[in-house]
């Protein structure tokens, strides 16, 4: 059976650690519904959490700084990683790293009922560096173009947004999210973090009631 794991809420912290109280995940119908996470943790930080799972290895990544739908999230082994709702844009502390990523227009996952009758088209650029942040390691403005989709899962509270992509000069990759239908929170994911990295998944907190 697929299980969520259940982690505190996203809470804001400053970039310095402080004690801050958290809100436990509730146990979600859907829970069945979302991939299983790896057995293989690092110990858990304290304060709210999400959980990052690269290579079947799972860390607890602790929020440090929030600015609107802009939340910067660190480990305890100093990988960083910066999210935008469900969408991370930029990582740190990894072999090869997201720079940052700038959207054409708007991002059609901000809005994924819509997608469920509408596929979207969407663009956007990235940079990308090596931990080694040599020249040769770096490459700018790296065009992806991506077509969304969300269809409904067995259960009618969430559904699962597919975003397929093609990065100029670094082959295609598939995005997912599964999203709440009510409120189009993401609440796990599976996304391309760069062309020689693995694919990094997230389970966020729940947004409390």
């Amino acid at each position: 059976m697929l299980v969520m794991r259940a982690v505190p809420a996203l809470l804001a912290c400053s970039l310095v650690l402080a004690g801050c109280g958290d809100t436990p995940w509730s146990n979600a119908p859907w829970s069945d519904l979302l991939p299983e996470p790896a057995a293989d943790f690092e110990a858990e930080p304290s304060g709210a959490t999400l959980r990052l799972i690269r290579r079947g290895r799972a860390s607890d990544a602790a929020l440090v700084q929030e600015t609107g739908e802009r939340r910067l999230w660190r480990t305890a082994g100093n990988q960083v990683v910066e999210t935008d709702g469900g969408r991370i844009i930029a990582t740190a502390g990894f072999p090869e790293m997201l720079a940052a990523t700038r959207f054409d227009g708007p991002d059609p996952l901000a809005e994924p009922a819509a997608l469920l009758a509408h596929p979207a088209a969407a663009r956007r650029m990235v940079d990308l560096m090596r931990a080694s942040r040599t020249p040769e390691g770096m490459r700018f403005g790296v065009q992806i173009e991506c077509r969304l989709r969300a269809e409904p899962t067995e259960d009618a509270a969430v559904l699962l947004v597919t975003e397929r992509c093609r990065a100029e000069g670094a082959g295609r990759f598939t995005n997912l999210f599964w999203v709440s239908a009510e409120t189009g929170a993401v609440l796990q994911t599976t996304q391309w973090v760069g062309p020689a990295a693995p694919m990094l998944t997230i389970e966020f907190p729940l947004p409390q009631p």
